[in-house]
């Protein structure tokens, strides 16, 4: 059995993205009358959301928390998000143009997650905005990537009015710093009423799937994390490889990891971090928070 089908055996064996479905039936309405930011609510925070794969759309609590995580918040004026799906140096931007189409870099699953829509405003203000917080050396943008499931997954979601703007960033490297050093020049835009959202997942283990004695490795990897950033400690972060039980395990390759800096990096207060999902599965931490 791979690492795929085992997960996927979570979920209910109904029409794919079913509770996506019932979802949007059921807070369209709602969404629709989601108070938009002004300067008198002061910034917005900097997220980290453990994003899934495309079948986290069966998972009706998942959705749940993730679109009352957005309403406890106003909605953002438009969206920064850093997916661990995409790396290229210096940073780039995609496409910032309305509707365009969604990059859907996965295959493996049920053909239908490759036909749902998330078509999100024109974002050419934010694309430009963002060229002029990244330095004087020229930012490229490549207009035909859309959004990947990093990012468009967890923004399902969170807006499925699909009625804010979005612009994704590319990772400049897999180096923890060069994140944290990120999301710091992006900090700025949470002052103006822009989300800025690293996309990741707290642990991320398929070898876990098939040694479920490995869980131990993966949780207390997920509890030194909250430790270190109860602590502010974004030196133990970025130093993680060395520092934290379970690392090997809990992240053997970096990419799912490192948006978590950018989250920090983003945060006037390294030690605010507040769980707003606190979940395992199958033996992975699906933690999701905010900082302010």
């Amino acid at each position: 059995m791979t690492a795929t089908s085992s997960v996927a055996s979570l979920f209910p064996s109904r029409r794919p993205a079913a509770a996506y479905d019932d979802l949007l039936a059921r807070v369209l309405p709602q969404a629709a009358e989601h108070r938009t930011w002004t300067p008198s609510d002061g910034p917005l925070p900097s997220l980290f959301v453990s994003h899934g794969a495309p079948f986290t759309l069966d998972d009706p609590q998942w959705l749940g928390d993730l679109f009352d995580w957005a309403r406890s918040m106003p909605r953002p004026r438009a969206v920064v998000v850093v997916s661990a799906h995409w790396e290229r140096a210096p940073v780039a931007i995609s496409g910032a143009a309305a509707g365009t189409p969604l990059f859907y870099d996965f295959s493996g699953f049920h053909p239908r997650y490759k036909t749902l829509p998330y078509a999100t405003p024109d974002a050419t203000d934010l694309a430009r905005r963002l060229r002029g917080l990244l330095g004087r050396t020229p930012v490229h943008e490549f207009a035909d990537r859309g959004l990947d499931h990093g990012a468009f997954i967890p923004l399902m979601a969170m807006y499925p009015a699909a009625d804010v703007p979005v612009v994704q960033l590319s990772m400049p490297s897999l180096d923890p710093g060069a994140l944290l050093e990120l999301g710091a020049r992006l900090r700025p835009l949470r002052e103006e009423g822009i989300l800025v959202l690293g996309s990741g997942f707290m642990t991320h283990s398929f070898a876990v799937f098939h040694r479920p004695e490995l869980a131990a490795a993966t949780a207390a990897f997920d509890e030194w994390a909250v430790d270190a950033l109860a602590r502010g400690d974004a030196d133990a972060l970025t130093d993680y490889r060395d520092k934290a039980p379970g690392a090997a395990v809990a992240h053997p390759t970096a990419d799912h990891f490192v948006p978590l800096l950018l989250t920090v990096g983003a945060a006037d207060d390294p030690g605010s971090a507040v769980s707003a999902i606190d979940r395992m599965v199958m033996g992975n931490s699906t933690r999701s928070l905010q900082l302010t």
